[in-house]
């Protein structure tokens, strides 16, 4: 067995967290950030490496970027409140997930949909926590009926859920590409 065998894990957890380190600045990208990663980094996690260490080091590396970026360098902390606790079951429901879809390792369309699946239901529930505990404990929505904030806050779902599948789908068709041909030109299938 070679280093990169021995140190899948660890390298995994590593490129996760520069992407989501390179990512993080900006949830919905501009013309000098891409967009936030973290969902999509959390649901890899979860699939790559199952294991409850690396989504602990993942946490941890979010908050300490949120708090970099905001003591450092002049980030909004709008979204600072008793809601942001509701990122760790936000990013729990990612986790999870991917750790669920992880057996579906083939690169046949029935693998593929049913990761996709997983993707775009913990994605919805995620995107469920995090604003509903937003609106919730926020304490910025006191006035707003939950109606009219349904209605705001819709314009960002597509947004929330482009970004996570465009990098969850990208990384997971290489890895399944890479492994493929791997497996054949090695003959371990």
């Amino acid at each position: 067995m070679n280093w990169i065998q021995q140190n899948k894990n660890n390298l995994t957890i590593f490129a996760l967290a520069m992407l989501m380190g390179l990512t993080r600045s900006d949830h919905f990208g501009s013309a000098l950030t891409l967009p936030d990663a973290s969902l999509a980094v959390f649901y890899l996690a979860g699939m790559f490496t199952g294991g409850l260490t690396s989504f602990a080091v993942l946490l941890a590396e979010a908050a300490l970027l949120d708090y970099v970026s905001i003591s450092q360098f002049q980030v909004s902390d709008y979204c600072i409140s008793p809601a942001y606790v509701f990122l760790i079951p936000t990013y729990a429901v990612m986790f999870f997930a991917g750790r669920w879809s992880e057996k579906y390792a083939t690169l046949s369309a029935s693998d593929l949909s049913r990761q996709f699946a997983y993707l775009v239901g913990a994605g919805s529930i995620a995107f469920l926590i995090s604003n509903g505990s937003f609106y919730l404990f926020s304490g910025k929505f006191p006035e707003m009926s939950l109606i009219e904030y349904t209605g705001r806050v819709a314009k960002y779902y597509p947004s929330y859920m482009s970004s996570t599948l465009i990098y969850s789908v990208s990384i997971l068709l290489f890895t399944k590409l890479v492994r493929t041909v791997y497996l054949e030109k090695y003959k371990l299938a």
